[in-house]
């Protein structure tokens, strides 16, 4: 009987160093060359993706753009040019529609399959997972790496052993063989501190993880010490979800120069406000948990949250929120980056409103119109005087 009988066959495919790959095929003279896309090395930025020839000098992504420079004076560093990188991206979902609709997009560059009722037409997994990629560079001049399992987290690490341009595919009896010579690092959600605890108690791979008592990881990790247990045994029931529900909408900046002014920092909240406030009226939802992230210029990264009474998208009360957030922030170190995020979202109550609600009601109302004028006359065509320096 076929192993995979009964069970689902899960593709998870990932671009080969997406951004510095279209940059690579767009303009032949940066091939075999290392690339970093990410901006100006000697500005405050970091690595968004960068080529395999950059990554042998230990370039790698979310690096410092100064310290990717350092360890590669020679490569070439290009800034993000996101409407290509989303143009490819959808071309890409394209190809993967045309053999499921059960398509989990992580992010523009992989995505989950689930083709389980796809193989009565084009196939085994295998097969459609190779077509995929052959399409893939036949029809974008891009790789992609591939991998083949019965759930995601499998698929997921399949995906990451043999790139670029590999496929691997994880038989159901094979599972245990495939897993118990990773490294724990391998397991989704294992860090630098939880690999440390770990390898502290001796526990270095898979395979000695899944020795371990479950109620043993339980008490030192809590409900997630049995998640560690399930993922060691190839243990994952979660379902590709072909609509994903967005969970957060927040921006970030960093600085040109360190920044310990109070009131330049709000400033730039009221800024991040806005921009968070206008997105999540776009995707027509409110947030109920504000969260502020502050890094300070040794990188050490802390975040404040609150959580409303009511979920809300208006800029004003996220400031405030913010701000208030901030306060709770030491300012005796300079920060380099700071950014707001709004969590616990939800579709706008179209329900009837509480006794007294009308301010509210007015303040979405004023907001709307102010959307529209920004909308047909360009963004901040109606500013905070607050904010016209920074416009500028």
């Amino acid at each position: 009987m076929d192993s995979w009988t009964n069970l689902r066959k899960i593709i998870h495919v990932d671009m080969d160093a997406f951004f510095a790959a279209v940059e690579q095929r767009d303009d032949p003279a940066l091939l075999g060359k290392p690339v970093v896309v990410g901006g100006n090395p000697h500005s405050r930025g970091v690595v968004s993706t960068c080529s395999y020839e950059a990554r042998i000098y230990g370039v790698h992504s979310a690096m410092p753009l100064a310290e990717a420079l350092r360890r590669c004076p020679q490569a070439i560093f290009l800034p993000v040019n996101g409407k290509k990188y989303q143009e490819a991206s959808h071309q890409i979902r394209h190809i993967f529609l045309d053999y499921t609709p059960m398509v989990e997009p992580l992010s523009l560059d992989e995505a989950f399959l689930d083709v389980t009722a796809s193989t009565s037409l084009y196939g085994p997994a295998p097969i459609i997972a190779q077509t995929i990629k052959d399409r893939i560079y036949r029809e974008l001049n891009l790789t992609a790496s591939a991998g083949v399992a019965c759930n995601k987290f499998l698929a997921k690490l399949a995906s990451d052993l043999r790139k670029p341009n590999g496929l691997v595919v994880v038989q159901p009896d094979m599972v245990q063989a495939f897993l118990d010579p990773l490294p724990i690092e391998r397991i989704w959600g294992v860090g630098a501190k939880t690999a440390a605890q770990l390898r502290g108690m001796n526990v270095k791979t898979v395979y000695d993880l899944r020795r371990l008592d479950v109620g043993h990881l339980t008490r030192l990790f809590g409900t997630w010490g049995a998640q560690l247990y399930q993922l060691a045994q190839g243990i994952d029931e979660r379902p590709v979800e072909s609509v994903r529900e967005v969970k957060s909408i927040g921006r970030e900046t960093t600085f040109a120069e360190d920044i310990n002014d109070l009131e330049t920092l709000q400033t730039i909240l009221l800024e991040l406000a806005g921009d968070v406030g206008r997105s999540m009226r776009k995707a027509a939802v409110k947030g109920k948990t504000v969260t502020l992230k502050a890094r300070y210029s040794d990188f050490q990264t802390i975040s404040r949250s609150r959580t409303l009474t009511q979920p809300t998208n208006l800029d004003e009360v996220i400031y405030q929120e913010a701000c208030t957030l901030l306060r709770e922030v030491s300012l005796k170190q300079p920060l380099r980056l700071i950014g707001l995020t709004l969590h616990h979202l939800n579709e706008k109550d179209t329900g009837q409103l509480a006794l007294f609600a009308e301010p509210q009601q007015d303040r979405e109302k004023l907001t709307k119109v102010l959307d529209a004028v920004n909308e047909k006359y360009g963004e901040g065509s109606i500013t905070k005087a607050r904010l016209l320096h920074r416009k500028r």
